[in-house]
């Protein structure tokens, strides 16, 4: 698992309002969104990231992160909100993001309003079943994301 520096103090605390997760499911899903977004589905540090953390069975989280960025990023009508990697805080939509896939199983219309919000796009449903598939890909792994 990577460590995060901390950011240089010049960054704004309400461009940035939510603390880095401590669960290591979490700061996973957030180190795919963020590398992902920045970097494109094949980022590099991202495979390793997810091979020294689960195993052998880093591919199926692996191969779903990467489903739930192109989905999302196909999906979406507006500019998500994401933080360079060496941010120790996280933007709105981040939070959000691991929050609805951290919900996606036990709650589904929570999961639908928080990525329709981010998205600005009503009809979520797609990406809402990947998300679930996500969340229990981290699960199954022992990496419970928002738990």
């Amino acid at each position: 698992m990577t460590i995060l520096p901390a950011p240089s103090p010049a960054q704004s605390p309400s461009a940035l309002p939510h603390p880095l997760p401590s669960a290591l499911g979490d700061r996973l899903i957030l180190l795919a969104i963020r590398r992902m977004g920045a970097n494109g589905l094949a980022d590099a540090h991202v495979a390793q990231s997810y091979l020294a953390a689960f195993g052998s069975g880093f591919r199926r989280p692996l191969v779903l992160a990467r489903a739930f960025m192109a989905e999302l990023a196909a999906t979406a009508t507006t500019t998500i909100a994401i933080a360079p990697c060496c941010c120790a805080r996280m933007t709105w939509a981040e939070a959000a993001l691991i929050a609805a896939i951290g919900n996606a199983e036990r709650r589904p219309d929570l999961t639908r309003l928080l990525l329709a919000d981010v998205m600005a796009e009503r009809r979520a449903d797609a990406i809402v079943a990947t998300a679930a598939a996500v969340s229990a890909a981290f699960s199954d792994a022992g990496m419970p994301i928002g738990g």
